[in-house]
């Protein structure tokens, strides 16, 4: 399994595609993993050096004692650049890991070739606290089908959940697999999360993605980010709920390495 050592705490990491190719890195969901981007990475490791890894709290990387910041993330992610001895990156993440994507490009902007945000927000409200709210409480009771119970239905669309019950009921298993203190340490992290402000200095080519039925980070934040960030773009992907890149993998996929190749030309 491989892994490094950075900033104090060790993180797992996959390296995917052609090793001489330009690198993109992808930053996971709060509760996902590596293996979450298993729809992406075969379409995009063949034109792109994939990076996934976990976060510090996340699944294969340690989970150290906290506080956890964005900007820690932004550092830990910085110092996997650094062993793995790339200079820059396309940098992307969905959700949690799109906003440890704005830390980076707002304190390492010379290593940001391109920057890629689905599902994100750029400050915590109180309706996302309410929301996240529940999910720690559910943490904090040790309860994983708690916690799968008061998620998924903010995770996904409507229809998404009713063709694919049976998946979605089975991944619940996932969730008594998680480190309970560790969850909580990246929901307080997220809680704390308050970037509007510096979103104009980010420089990188930028696109927004949102979901037309995301319930949890609706429209209205990413029209924010995009509106924040110099000249970056937003597409909403009809249909969609939080969680693109499992509803619409096709389509993710192909917003994504269209707006990577549009760097290139």
């Amino acid at each position: 399994m491989p892994t490094t050592q950075v900033n104090g705490t060790e993180l797992y990491y996959e390296l995917h595609g052609p090793e001489d190719a330009e690198v993109l890195a992808l930053s996971n969901g709060v509760l996902m993993s590596t293996a979450s981007w298993g729809l992406q990475t075969p379409a995009l490791a063949k034109r792109y050096r994939v990076l996934l890894y976990d976060c510090r709290g996340m699944w294969k990387s340690a989970h150290p004692k906290g506080p956890y910041t964005m900007e820690l993330h932004a550092d830990d992610l910085a110092a996997l650049l650094d062993a793995l001895d790339i200079k820059t990156a396309h940098i992307a993440g969905i959700s949690y890991g799109a906003e440890v994507s704005m830390a980076f490009a707002l304190k390492y902007p010379q290593r940001v070739q391109t920057l890629f945000l689905s599902s994100a927000v750029s400050e915590s409200d109180p309706v996302l606290r309410g929301f996240i709210g529940t999910w720690a409480a559910a943490a904090r009771s040790r309860d994983p089908q708690r916690l799968f119970e008061v998620s998924y239905m903010l995770n996904f669309s409507d229809a998404y959940i009713t063709a694919n019950r049976a998946a979605i009921e089975a991944a619940a298993a996932r969730y008594a697999q998680l480190d309970m203190d560790a969850v909580l340490e990246l929901l307080d992290c997220f809680d704390r999360l308050d970037l509007t402000k510096e979103l104009h200095h980010i420089t990188a080519r930028t696109l927004v993605l949102v979901g037309e039925n995301d319930i949890l980070k609706p429209r209205k934040y990413s029209e924010r980010i995009a509106r924040e960030i110099p000249g970056a773009d937003l597409v909403v992907v009809p249909g969609a709920g939080h969680a693109i890149c499992l509803e619409k993998p096709a389509l993710f996929n192909a917003i994504l390495l269209g707006f990577l190749a549009a760097d290139q030309n």
